[in-house]
This record gives structure tokens, C-alpha cells and sequence, in this order.
């Protein structure tokens, strides 16, 4: 085609007409046709932010009311099961942090409200994690959850401190705002502790190292931080992130912590001289956290700086039979009920019976593995059923006790040939 043929597939107009034809395989656009596009693109862009409903869960100054801390507990109990005390500490924290953060924006504040970190402490499988993940799920933040055992002191090997902040600037596509909104819950804090009182030949550069380079993030600074993660150099453009509103939140297992209080408290925990005072401790052995002081914390290898930029705690107790019973059935994201849901979409009805439940619990208690070993056992129970029952005739599931015997019996004499 002769360049005098060519026009525009829009407007009609040749190109000899126009100032610019742009051409392409099957159709052609003049520098006209392209502006008024363009100006059509940028009315339905503003036309579709108005219609856009406002997310009513988000966070705000304006909605503030509806994250008072009752109803933050609330939203917490419809997901975790028992830690009353656990969930009634993190929800005052958590609303006072936000309204922290509404107070200081305002102008002419003659006082300045400084932040505060969480401290959770318990056994492993008590609800840590949960717990964080569905408070940042209300407030529609973004959450980064890290393990402190991976972290180390700038320049040995390891993440440094600052790898936290990547990965949270991560989960909040790269918006600097929304991460200096959002949540970080570093897991496993107990690890780090200091490893002795005792002056040593080597650096403890995974232990008090890191609960140093830590303090710079909890108090509140302005980090660089390299956009991808990874180490820094010179030559790389850093990312300027505020950590002041950020809440973060630190949990841990602290191991042996109970040891401590009980000397604190001058109790024997064993022993045939222990008074009735003593045995009352004893019996309520997982209520004990609920003594703890930071000089436990300082005694068990946190150092004080750490301590006092967490100086709300709370502690959550061993799970009993019955509240791993509810965790199985009761909560909206329950085990039960996700199974229930995988078998239901391939058409198969899966019911558990009552004294079935009960083997379960009973086995997770025997493992110690608390809350996180209640889908492990259901993994185990129903890995053949998963198997062969989607694609067959089979349209119905019922586990009973029997069911539940079979196929322990199974796995143990697996083991045995391997062992």
C-alpha cells in the first residue's frame, strides 16, 4: 500500500491530513485520534476510583470507632480458640498503637505519644502466629512474619536486620506508606537470647548481636533498605523506610523462662519439700507465665534495651483437651471444617464422629505439638482417603474410631520395616 493510501481507522482521515500516523499490522491512529483516547482512558480511570466503595475494614482516623479494643478481642475469638488474657492485651495494644499514630499526625500536640511493642510469650502450637495474622487480616495491613534465629550482625552470614523491612516492603507492593502502617512479627525471639552472663573470646553475632541491631527498628528510625532484599553495597538505591509506626510484635517459646520465676517467687517446682503453696503452683503449672516480670526476661538472655522497647507483654498457656476439641470445630477457618470443604468439592461427604475427635486430641497432646499438630494428625488419618476417594464411585466419608486405629496401625508398621 502507497503511503498516500494510508488513513486513519478512527477518523478517516488520510495522512496526508495529518501531523502523525501511527501504523500498525491491521489499522492505523492519527496524533488527533490518540489525544482524545487518551482523555476518554483518564475520565474512566476517575470515574471508576469515585465508584469504588471505601474498604470499612481498613484502619482509619474516620472509622476509628469500630476497632475499639472489644471488638478487635471479638474478630480474634471468631479465629483463635482459649488466651483470653493474650488476645485482651494484643487488642488494647493494637488500638492504642493505631490511635498513637492518628494523635501524633495532628498538628499542635503538646504531648508526643511514644509506641509500643508486643511481646507474646509461650509454648509452641499455643496461637502465636494466629493470632498476629488474623489482627493484621481486621485491620487490612500487611504483615511480614520472620524467623529471628535466621538473622545475624551486619557483614557475617545470614540476613541483617534490615532484610525485616525488605520483606514487609515486599508484601506491601513496593507502597512505603502502607509499610510504615503495617505489622512484623518476629517469631522465635526466645533464640536470640544472650547466651551467658560471661565475657567470651568470640561474638555472640546471632545472639545479643542481633537483639542489638534490632533496637534501631523497635524505637523507630529511618532505615535504608534495599528494595530487593539481599546485602547491601554502594552502588544500590536504598528505599527510605520510617519504622516509628510500625507495630511489632515479638513471640516467643522462652523455654526453662518458668524456672526463673518460680526461684523469683522463691517456690520449689519439684521436690518432696515443696510446701501446699508450692503444690497449688504445681497444679496451675501452666498459668505460671502470668507472674512474669522483665527481670525473668533479663534473667533468661534479653538484654534490657530490648526489654524496655517491648514493654507490653503477655503470655499464652498450654492448650487443654477441650480448647483443641473447639480448634477443630469451632473457629471460621477450623481444621475440620477445611476438610469438610476439600472433600465437598469433589463431590464427597466427610463426617467425623465424636469419640473419633477425641483420639486426635489425644494423640496431639501426646506429641506436645499443640494447635500445629492437629492438622499433621489429620494429614496422617486422611492421606489415603484424599488419594482414592476423588475420581471414584465413593460419595460418602465417615471417620470413626475404628477408622482412626486402622490407620495408625498402618503408619507404625510402616515404620517398623523402615526402621
Amino acid at each position: 500500500m502507497d503511503n498516500n493510501d494510508l488513513y486513519c481507522s478512527f477518523c478517516g482521515k488520510v495522512k496526508s491530513e495529518t501531523d502523525i500516523l501511527v501504523t500498525g499490522l491491521e489499522a492505523n491512529i492519527c496524533n488527533n485520534c490518540i489525544i482524545k483516547a487518551n482523555t476518554i482512558v483518564i475520565e474512566e480511570e476517575k470515574g471508576n476510583t469515585s465508584q469504588k466503595p471505601t474498604n470499612t475494614n481498613s484502619f482509619t482516623q474516620n472509622n476509628l470507632n469500630n476497632f475499639i479494643p472489644q471488638k478487635i478481642k471479638t474478630f480474634l475469638d471468631d479465629y483463635v480458640i482459649g488466651q483470653e488474657e493474650a488476645k485482651k492485651t494484643l487488642s488494647i495494644a493494637t488500638y492504642n498503637h493505631y490511635k498513637r499514630i492518628f494523635y501524633n499526625d495532628a498538628k499542635n500536640n503538646d504531648t508526643e505519644i511514644q509506641k509500643s511493642n508486643v511481646l507474646l510469650i509461650g509454648p509452641s502450637g499455643t496461637g502465636k502466629t494466629i493470632l498476629v495474622q488474623t489482627l493484621a487480616k481486621m485491620l487490612d495491613v500487611p504483615l511480614a512474619i520472620v524467623d529471628a534465629t535466621v538473622l545475624t550482625e551486619a557483614g557475617y552470614v545470614g540476613e541483617d536486620v534490615e532484610s525485616i523491612l525488605s520483606k514487609l516492603l515486599q508484601i506491601a507492593e513496593y507502597d512505603v506508606k502502607k509499610t510504615e502502617r503495617g505489622i512484623i512479627f518476629i517469631d522465635e525471639i526466645d533464640k536470640i537470647a544472650r547466651k551467658s552472663d560471661n565475657p567470651s573470646i568470640t561474638r555472640d553475632v546471632s545472639g545479643e548481636g542481633v537483639q542489638q541491631a534490632l533496637l534501631k527498628l523497635l524505637e523507630g528510625s529511618t532505615i535504608n533498605v534495599p528494595p530487593k532484599g539481599g546485602r547491601k553495597h554502594p552502588d544500590q538505591d536504598f528505599v527510605k523506610i520510617n519504622t516509628e509506626n510500625i507495630l511489632f510484635i515479638a513471640g516467643g517459646a522462652f523455654d526453662g523462662i518458668e524456672k526463673i520465676i518460680y526461684k523469683r517467687l522463691n517456690l520449689k517446682s519439684i521436690g518432696y519439700k515443696a510446701t501446699e503453696k508450692n503444690k497449688a503452683f504445681n497444679k496451675q503449672e501452666e498459668t505460671v507465665l502470668k507472674y512474669i516480670n522483665p527481670k525473668d526476661l533479663k534473667s533468661f538472655g534479653l538484654i534490657p534495651e530490648i526489654i524496655g522497647r517491648m514493654p507490653v507483654f503477655s503470655y499464652m498457656n498450654t492448650l487443654t483437651a477441650k480448647e483443641l476439641k473447639r480448634i477443630l470445630l469451632e473457629p471460621k477457618n477450623a481444621i475440620i471444617k477445611q476438610y469438610i470443604k476439600l472433600f465437598e468439592i469433589d463431590g464427597i461427604k466427610l463426617s467425623i464422629k465424636e469419640e473419633a475427635l477425641d483420639i486426635i486430641v489425644k494423640k496431639a497432646i501426646e506429641y506436645n505439638l499443640g494447635a500445629r499438630g492437629l492438622r499433621s494428625l489429620c494429614e496422617k488419618i486422611l492421606s489415603d482417603a484424599m488419594f482414592s476417594y476423588p475420581g471414584s464411585n465413593k460419595k460418602t466419608l465417615t471417620i470413626t474410631e475404628n477408622y482412626i486405629k486402622k490407620e495408625f496401625e498402618k503408619q507404625e508398621k510402616s515404620a517398623l520395616l523402615l526402621s
